[in-house]
């Protein structure tokens, strides 16, 4: 019994950093997970600043996508970190047991993990072991990124005296592993080389027994490629890039796979910049260039270097005096039009004849002007409710489906999908009590209860909506 409150049942993990067991809180009657920290490899007395430092930030993220920390215990000179026991496999196992995932499979797990590390770099937490054998995998096909918080000091160096590498060879930046502190970039790579891992149903490097082999080629050598990774071509590109600054940011890599390579949150007008490479097959720098076309699995064009500045011709003048004189040409046939016109004008005209020109007789009113345009009709306002309803039903159920009938606007003003679905993924129904539509407006206003994970809520909601095809997307709230 740990702490009077938990029980041990059996090993289920184990790693460098010690082994993980299955136990059950006594006090809440549930299952936890319970590793015991602090003692590096090597030592005889347990670290105990580390392990108070890995429960600290662990427990700073609340997040779907990271297993939870619930608990620091101290047994006897030990101290044991209770988490969340996560019944299922990691990724490791699942590709040694499957092989290569698909692209959309593959897609569907590291996006899920991305959320959860540009959450730890947005609170300032750097993972420093993203891995295969460090996601893990619910029943029902959920990610959840475990094992945060990798010791500092002696330990953050790539390599110590004792040989210890911090973080998994095979998945280590160029940076830490040449001895440079790790970044949030650094987790940008590491994910970059799961996914080449999960793609490829190996690791991106042999490590074996050469650690300093593998860590050489890493450093020196062109990042490794895959010839089929499909629309995930530009993802590997731009996560296992050799330079830390032309890597995307996590976010980016969370909303490329969001997305599925067409759909990524752009970055803020001041933050664009134009590249400043000149070689036509490097990267773009991440949060420099804004544009989605980058950010997809259609090829971009190359980016060339720009051409030398020319001597600056001087103006000709000769486009200038042409429109002088097209100007008086048109003064000039206007005013012979107007005297023509005056000239033509009969003097004596013939008597209205009253049978054809009476005020009473509707052939007389002047023909409609054929140029003039109808009003557009405005939508049916049945269908714009329709509309809402559909998308509140499905958003509970399928928050994928209905992040699509976003406008990419709207998208971005609600933080990507990540922080979208994080939403969405706490309330279990919404059911309309009142809606009315307003075609002129093109607003839609409910009354809406929600069921959610805390309890009943009820709100007001006004959407306001675009006509797209034969249905609408969401512009805006409120």
């Amino acid at each position: 019994m740990i702490a009077g409150r938990y029980s041990l049942d059996r090993e289920i993990g184990r790693g460098g950093m010690g082994a993980v067991w299955l136990g059950r809180d006594e006090v809440l009657h549930r299952d936890v997970a319970l590793k015991r920290i602090g003692m590096m490899p090597g030592a005889s007395t347990p670290d105990l600043e580390r392990a108070e430092r890995e429960g600290r930030l662990a427990a700073r993220l609340n997040h779907p996508h990271v297993v939870a920390i619930y608990d620091l215990v101290d047994e006897q000179d030990e101290q044991w970190l209770v988490m969340e026991y996560i019944e299922g496999s990691s990724l490791a196992q699942v590709i040694r047991a499957d092989g290569p995932l698909s692209s959309e499979r593959a897609a569907e797990i590291l996006w899920q993990t991305a959320d959860a590390l540009a959450a730890a770099h947005t609170a300032g937490v750097v993972h420093r072991d993203v891995k295969p054998s460090n996601i893990l995998l619910t029943t029902d096909g959920q990610a959840k990124l475990t094992d945060f918080g990798i010791a500092r000091a002696e330990a953050e160096a790539s390599l110590t005296q004792t040989g210890l590498v911090t973080g998994s060879p095979a998945y280590l930046s160029p940076e830490v592993a040449s001895g440079q502190t790790a970044t949030p970039a650094a987790d940008v790579w590491s994910l970059g080389a799961t996914l080449f891992h999960a793609l490829a149903g190996r690791p991106p490097y042999d490590v074996g027994e050469n650690v300093l082999g593998a860590m050489y080629r890493i450093v020196n050598e062109p990042p490794p490629r895959l010839d089929d990774a499909g629309w995930l071509a530009p993802l590997l590109e731009n996560t296992m890039a050799t330079d830390p600054e032309q890597r995307w940011s996590m976010s980016q890599v969370r909303d490329f796979l969001a997305g599925r390579g067409n759909t990524v949150e752009r970055a803020p007008a001041a933050a664009v910049a134009q590249p400043t490479s000149t070689t036509p097959d490097a990267p773009a720098p991440p949060e420099r260039e804004s544009h989605t076309e980058m950010l997809t699995a259609t090829p971009v064009e190359p980016v060339t270097a720009a051409p030398a500045a020319r001597p600056r011709r001087r103006r000709s003048v000769m486009p200038w005096l042409a429109a002088l004189l097209g100007l008086l040409l048109v003064i000039v046939i206007a005013y012979v039009a107007s005297q023509l016109g005056g000239k033509e004008e009969d003097p004596n005209p013939p008597a209205a004849d009253e049978s054809t020109s009476s005020p009473a007789d509707p052939s007389s009113e002047p023909d409609p002007d054929p140029t003039s345009e109808s009003p557009p009709a405005q939508p049916d306002p049945a269908a714009m409710e329709a509309f809402v309803e559909d998308y509140l039903q499905t958003v509970t159920s399928d928050p994928k489906s209905a992040w699509t009938r976003l406008t990419g606007d709207f998208q971005s003003d609600s933080g990507g999908y990540g922080q979208y679905k994080g939403f969405w993924a706490t309330i279990e129904s919404a059911t309309v009590r009142a809606i009315d539509a307003d075609p002129a407006g093109m607003t839609v206003t409910y009354d809406v209860d929600y069921e959610t994970t805390t309890g009943p809520k009820s709100d007001t909601v006004r959407l306001h909506l675009v006509e797209s095809g034969d249905s609408f997307l969401i512009a805006a709230e409120g």
